[in-house]
């Protein structure tokens, strides 16, 4: 929290009292960093970077649920050949590094044509072995006594997936998804790498570039980084309770 506070504290300072440490509070409170940041969006598109961080976030988040809970649901639920294999090779993918990946999943996205293009950050953060870890256990303790029910009445399989289990894994399918739209937001290597427009940049890679742009000006760049913080910690904060809840209950059975 130390560090979050400082961050605040000086982005109301003026440039004369920045690296005055004197004082961690501002003895002359200001909002010229922030007038500044988001009144010239010709030189700072900082509303732009802000809402590509936002779709770009969200739908990554949304693709996740959908095919890490499918995945897990299949891997949990049914009888399926090889599962525990699928399951142990999908598991061993945690233990390699992203940037080993970065080049060959590169070079499938501009096989695709996807460079430069919102999908190349979408698309190959639409799943990932965490979650499908994540709600396997979630699933695992669920009572098989519902899905026999709702059997019986005539659901589909995929009715049972979609009616019966889905909202009984509301804090598990909360956690994955604010891990996943929190790690997205501050996604800096796959924006840096898949896009080269600077209107289509995200936030961290946008307020690297400021950060170059205006290396001596560090209350603009402590103002832009405040901003681009904001939304997580408004995120964190109101579903903290579902993080700790979804933990929790992980890995119970009946």
């Amino acid at each position: 929290v130390g560090p979050l506070v400082v961050l605040v504290l000086t982005s109301f300072k003026p440039e004369s009292e920045i690296l005055d440490f004197s004082s961690l509070v501002p003895r002359d409170w200001t909002l010229e960093n922030y007038r500044e940041v988001l009144g010239t969006p010709e030189e700072i598109p900082l509303v732009r970077w802000f809402f590509n961080s936002v779709f770009v976030s969200c739908a990554a988040t949304l693709l996740v649920l959908l095919v890490d809970s499918l995945a897990a649901y299949g891997l949990a639920r049914l009888r399926l050949p090889g599962k525990p294999l699928v399951f142990g090779v999908i598991l061993a993918t945690l233990m390699i590094p992203g940037q080993i990946l970065l080049v060959p999943v590169y070079l499938i996205l501009n096989s695709l044509g996807w460079i430069d293009t919102y999908l190349a950050l979408i698309i190959p953060a639409g799943s990932g072995a965490f979650g499908v870890f994540l709600l396997h256990q979630f699933f695992l303790h669920l009572p098989r006594d519902l899905e026999d029910a709702a059997a019986i009445d005539g659901c589909s399989r995929l009715g049972i997936y979609a009616r019966v289990l889905l909202p009984l894994c509301k804090p598990a399918l909360a956690t994955l998804g604010i891990f996943t739209f929190m790690g997205s937001w501050n996604d800096f290597m796959g924006p840096l790498v898949f896009l080269d427009s600077l209107e289509k940049y995200t936030l961290p890679v946008g307020l690297a570039l400021f950060q170059s742009s205006y290396s001596m000006e560090y209350g603009l760049t402590l103002a832009a980084g405040w901003l681009c913080t904001l939304p997580v910690v408004v995120v964190f904060l109101f579903f903290q309770r579902h993080i700790v809840e979804g933990i929790a209950l992980t890995g119970l059975k009946d």
